[in-house]
């Protein structure tokens, strides 16, 4: 029978062609006993299967051969057809329920609904930023956001990005990780390799209030910190205004004012910027090569949500 789902505590590096860049990456870190969020993968299998069921496949590659790329308007034309070919298509009852089950597994009212594409994180490629997450999903509205997900490979960005990278004709699939959701009051990004000077020495972790994605997408500037890694002295400190948050409310993920006692503040202590940069050069020794991390603080506790090769060294 066709596995559609596995358990992160299944997965490793090695799964990339099932679980896609992000998803073997967090099967990875859960198997080397780091602190991940619990979650699934719902494998490419999944949507190859939705694709032949559907008849989808045909019909997207025939669009894909046409295009030429360079032309914006035509592909923004195709990116709206074929989404909306995904998106109208029924979901296949089979996928629906495997992902329920493992959904219902989890115990956790709201997850991070996250595309992972198969080509991800290799060496021609690293499609981080090019597809879409989706935060606080719910059970109600979690298999219209899987199903968005796999639609991201079509957006007009991801197709440009794939005939960057002559992947045009190549095998490009995704998968879908779903992993429950940190409502972290601090988070952000750790560079175990110091982006700007490539100082192997000391790593910078970038930190503001609220969910990650404001600083993902660049929303906001956050807090700087250096620290170097043969002694974990931390070498400067540089503190970001912030005046606005991404949070969950009952509408939904909103951006929020920071109060204004609070916009000043230093996001993380001395003592957290030890203890994190401990977390992320312990993934680096893992991995054997410098790692662009995501973190998540959620009651004075530190979850890693992804980490990836830094491509840019």
């Amino acid at each position: 029978m066709l596995e559609l789902t596995r358990n992160f505590k299944k997965l490793d590096k090695k799964n990339v062609a099932i679980a896609g860049g992000k998803g073997a990456s967090l099967g990875e870190m859960t198997k080397a006993k780091i602190s991940v969020p619990p979650g699934f993968v719902v494998l490419s299998t999944a949507f190859e299967k939705f694709l032949e069921e559907t008849d989808l496949n045909v019909e997207i590659d025939a669009v894909i051969k046409t295009l030429k790329h360079d032309n914006i308007d035509l592909v923004e034309k195709a990116s709206v057809k074929i989404r909306d070919l995904i998106h109208d298509a029924d979901f296949p009852k089979d996928i629906a329920l495997e992902i329920k089950r493992d959904f219902k597994k989890l115990n956790a009212k709201y997850v991070a609904v996250r595309s992972s594409a198969t080509a991800e994180d290799s060496s021609v490629a690293s499609w981080a930023g090019e597809l879409e997450s989706y935060l606080n999903t719910t059970e109600k509205n979690l298999l219209a956001n899987v199903k968005k997900c796999w639609s991201s490979l079509f957006t007009p960005r991801a197709i440009f990005y794939r005939f960057e990278k002559k992947l045009q004709d190549s095998h490009v699939s995704v998968a879908v990780v779903v992993q429950k959701m940190i409502q972290s009051e601090v988070s952000g990004i750790a560079f175990t390799v110091h982006p700007v000077t490539e100082d192997r020495w000391q790593m910078v972790i970038e930190a503001g209030f609220g969910l990650g994605e404001a600083i993902v997408s660049g929303m906001i500037t956050p807090d700087a910190y250096v620290v170097d890694k043969k002694d974990l002295a931390i070498k400067d400190i540089n503190v970001a205004e912030q005046t606005k948050q991404i949070i969950r409310t009952t509408k939904g993920n909103e951006f929020k004012a920071v109060s204004v006692s609070k916009r000043n503040d230093q996001k993380l202590s001395g003592a957290q910027i030890v203890a994190l940069s401990k977390i992320c050069i312990g993934i680096e020794k893992h991995y054997g090569f410098p790692c662009d991390i995501e973190w998540a603080m959620e009651k004075k506790k530190f979850y890693i949500v992804q980490s990836r090769p830094i491509t840019t060294l």
